[in-house]
């Protein structure tokens, strides 16, 4: 196929159809409404605003999210915000629930919409902005008279990078916002022009639509900010999601399908794939299951990161050469840290290089504490050195985990859930995790690029 019946045959797919928009449209009004209303009945003033995909026109077929901001005068403290903002976001969404992010704001359904209604400041600058969703009605204002004939196309990317699992700027997935993959397209013009220059891309990458400058950032790839030069729209994509999105870009301009623009999901491994996939392998994996923290991904996935950190530096200080770790979490309430290691099973003993006999204070302090331990030596080596050979603490990855896991840097949540409850799974035991893992197993054990 051509690339332009390959993108003809998504437009198709992404670009709403008239009786959508014109719900949309009447959702937004209706919402509208009701926060006028609920506006008029505060002590301080405010104004609503549609922002986001629905507001610049480039949400996908489908997607059923209206973000509805309020705005208030940035003289009201942040504790009037708030009360105020949940006030109208309770009046706007009845049956709606209370979020936070920087600050509390209301979700809800509304003529079969997911709805958020937040409350922000109305700052006259990007620069002078008190939380980060202040920031947002520039990007949508910015963007109202620009993006408008490459919004299709926009939608095209975006169908794109979700295909391939690099579109969410959620500290999950760490990949391209629909903000940035509006510029992306924007910039270069139209959907094509950006495939053909993300192939070419040698991180980092450095965009300035607005010429703000030079202010470094230290990111593979750089989009500053139009409406704020001191911000990386793309701070948060990490290397890993770049590095793909050049391939598949490769990948669409060399070879032009569907299929790399169509959502796709992995088939879970079964118990028996998990178990072969471990025995072909011939390493030794070791997972830690325990509850999910019940706090927000944008809260859990770092920390479940952080602890992942301190469980394969710990394997890796202790000689079981980690070959490669994830982190999984799931919507039934579990998490598991994962962990395959090259080395399955150490020596009972350890060397423990000492000083060189030479540097008396150093070398006598060694000698003293080790002359009465239960250990072999201390010796002298032929560099000159002191030396003894311990019992190791684990011989096992399972046995160090089960020793060390609370001796290493964990996120606090993460350490909480972990004392609440945990299994140690190494091996073939790792089939205990196929029934909720599956997909991720199968990502883990014949990852694509």
């Amino acid at each position: 196929m051509s690339f332009e019946s390959v993108v003809e045959e998504v437009r198709d797919r992404v670009v709403p159809e008239e009786p959508e928009r014109e719900a949309l449209e009447s959702a937004v009004e209706g919402l509208t409404e009701r926060a006028t209303a609920a506006i008029a009945g505060l002590p301080v003033t405010a104004e609503t605003r549609l922002v986001g995909s629905t507001a610049r026109g480039t949400w996908l077929a489908g997607d059923r999210d209206i973000d509805l901001f309020v705005l208030f005068s940035p003289d009201l403290g942040r504790e009037q915000l708030e009360r105020y903002g949940l006030e109208v976001g309770h009046a706007v969404l009845p049956d709606g629930h209370e979020e936070f992010a920087e600050h509390p704001y209301v979700k809800g359904q509304y003529r079969g919409f997911d709805v958020d209604c937040v409350p922000c400041y109305a700052v006259e600058d990007a620069s002078e902005i008190r939380s980060a969703v202040d920031r947002t009605p520039f990007h949508t204002s910015y963007l109202a008279d620009r993006i408008g004939p490459v919004a299709d196309d926009v939608r095209v990317a975006k169908a794109f990078l979700s295909a391939i699992g690099t579109y969410g700027s959620d500290l999950r997935t760490k990949g391209f916002s629909g903000f940035l993959t509006e510029l992306l397209v924007l910039e270069y013009g139209g959907f094509r022009p950006f495939v053909t220059a993300a192939a070419d891309w040698t991180p980092p990458v450095r965009l300035d639509p607005e010429g703000h400058g030079r202010r470094p950032f230290d990111d593979p790839l750089v989009v500053i900010d139009p409406t704020d030069p001191e911000r990386n729209v793309a701070a948060v994509c990490s290397a890993r999601n770049v590095a793909r999105t050049i391939h598949y870009a490769r990948a669409l301009s060399e070879d032009p399908r569907p299929g790399l623009l169509e959502p796709r999901e992995r088939d879970p491994l079964s118990a028996a794939d998990v178990r072969a996939a471990v025995a072909d392998r011939g390493t030794t994996p070791v997972a830690v299951r325990f509850p999910t923290p019940d706090i927000v991904d944008d809260q859990l996935y770092p920390q479940l990161e952080k602890s992942l950190d301190g469980v394969e530096g710990a394997l890796g200080r202790a000689g079981f050469a980690p070959l490669r770790s994830a982190c999984f979490a799931d919507d039934g309430g579990e998490a598991v840290l994962l962990v395959e290691c090259s080395v399955g099973t150490l020596p009972a003993i350890v060397r423990h290089g000492g000083p060189p006999v030479g540097t008396r204070e150093h070398a006598e302090g060694f000698y003293e504490a080790y002359r009465d331990d239960d250990v072999v030596g201390p010796y002298v080596d032929d560099e000159g050195r002191y030396v003894v050979e311990r019992r190791r603490e684990a011989r096992t990855p399972a046995g160090l985990v089960e020793t060390k896991l609370f001796d290493v840097s964990l996120g606090p949540h993460v350490e909480s859930a972990l004392e609440t409850r945990h299994e140690i799974l190494a091996g073939g035991d790792l089939t205990a995790l196929s029934e909720q893992f599956g997909r991720e197993l199968a990502e883990y054990f014949d990852p694509d690029p």
